[in-house]
């Protein structure tokens, strides 16, 4: 099995881009999913997801270029685990969504 993941989602905030040493973009972002469905004692429920996406190189240009908060997407890329101490020596663990397609959506 292959490690790849597609969302289809609204963003949550306009991107943080970074420009590197190199040159090379890094965008943050996230994207919420909704999931719509009507449960056992026939109430509908809403449950959103917030997802932690991450972008390298010319998809991070487009992102910077074309995506605000609000703008519907549809992402592909892999699903990544990583962790760091913070500034108090904790230990933090992300799982984010490295992306590395991008499809615009909305208007």
């Amino acid at each position: 099995m292959k490690n790849k993941v597609q969302l289809i989602g609204n963003v949550g905030n306009d991107p943080e881009i970074k420009t590197l040493d190199s040159g090379r973009k890094l965008a943050h972002l996230s994207i919420a999913t909704n999931e719509k469905y009507t449960n056992d004692k026939g109430e509908k429920v809403e449950q959103t997801e917030w997802h932690r996406v991450t972008a390298w190189g010319k998809t991070a240009e487009i992102i910077e270029k074309y995506v605000v908060k609000g703008k519907e997407v549809a992402v592909e890329g892999k699903l990544t685990h990583r962790s760091y101490d913070d500034k108090n020596g904790e230990k933090r663990y992300v799982t984010e969504v490295v992306v590395n397609e991008i499809l615009l959506l909305s208007k």
